[in-house]
């Protein structure tokens, strides 16, 4: 008996049969199926939360997921991003990747516990935040330059806070020093608003904080701005000038803060999570509260993200060492 055909026929059988196990497969999930966690490296209350605050919710909205923040503060950004940098590479962990912790807090650190270029996935910047020099409402200095007179007639005097040992508004204190030749004690905290609530209390001096964290309290009355970081007068806050205006345009330099994911993340789902940034961004309520606290909306590519956060890195390993800052 002539068995050709019939070994035809099994091997058609089984082919089908084949083909209707991968047909039957369920397709995967799209991306997101679940909440995504939003790490924030520093307390609530600072500059960094209140970013993240003001866009996670439309982020969740563009992506139909909850986005949860957690704030893990400390060591001047650098534990929450590390913590960040160890998650799983599947999109469900994205953090505040801000120039504090992603180009400031590297550069000052002589064994970096993470490389903020290798070791994660830009997503999008969100924002660019205009600096501030804060005293409390209630300190007799009333102006910048009676700052400077007061800085260099008591040099030992005064203190400035900042959010950590290598923080960004610990570096920006030390270039404000350099450039107007004063002088003052750096007192470190586990973030900015420890450090504002200290501030408004007397227990410290200065602090070179991030406008949008700073904006009620200067509306308020309980802090008072001396000058900002910006290419112009915030419409908000017209009596503060800027730094150029009071001799010093090397200060007026806003910081960015952005979003990233681990390394290692597909980049459909960096896609997705950059579109919905894209979304959230373009949203009247997001504009108009961003813009309230001083700071610039930028949504970027992921590649144009990558680009700054590498320059800016190169940018501060400069500043350190033209300060002779001595590494942590």
């Amino acid at each position: 008996m002539n068995t050709k055909p019939l070994r035809h026929y099994a091997a058609a059988l089984a082919a089908v049969g084949v083909g209707m196990l991968f047909t039957a497969a369920p397709a995967h999930a799209a991306y997101p199926e679940r909440a995504i966690q939003l790490i924030v490296p520093y307390a609530p209350g600072g500059a960094t939360d209140v970013m993240a605050r003001i866009v996670a919710p439309r982020l969740g909205e563009a992506l139909g997921q909850t986005v949860v923040i957690i704030n893990r503060p400390g060591a001047g950004g650098a534990i929450g991003s590390l913590s960040a940098a160890r998650e799983a590479p599947d999109g469900y962990t994205i953090v505040m990747a801000v120039e504090s912790s992603h180009a400031v807090n590297p550069s000052v650190q002589s064994k970096p516990s993470y490389d903020p270029v290798k070791d994660f996935a830009p997503i999008s910047n969100l924002a660019n935040v205009l600096g501030v020099l804060d005293v409390s409402g209630n300190s007799p200095i009333q102006s910048f330059e009676q700052l400077i007179t007061e800085l260099k007639a008591n040099p030992e005097k005064y203190t400035f806070g900042s959010s950590g040992n290598g923080g960004y508004s610990h570096l920006f204190g030390e270039r404000f020093k350099s450039a107007t030749q004063t002088d003052m004690l750096h007192v470190p905290y586990k973030g900015l608003g420890p450090a504002l609530t200290d501030l408004m209390a007397g227990q410290i001096d200065v602090v070179f904080d991030n406008l949008p964290s700073s904006a009620g309290h200067i509306e308020a009355g309980t802090l008072r701005g001396l000058a900002v970081a910006a290419p112009e007068r915030v419409p908000q806050f017209p009596d503060i000038p800027t730094y150029a205006e009071v001799g010093y345009p090397e200060l007026n330099t806003p910081s960015w803060y952005g979003l990233a994911a681990p390394a290692g993340v597909p980049d459909d789902v960096l896609d997705t999570l950059n579109q919905a940034v894209k979304q959230a961004l373009s949203t009247p309520e997001v504009i108009e509260q961003l813009e309230r606290q001083g700071a610039i909306p930028d949504y970027t590519s992921r590649e144009d993200f990558g680009r700054m956060i590498k320059e800016t890195n190169e940018r501060w390993q400069k500043v350190v060492a033209d300060i002779n800052f001595e590494k942590l």
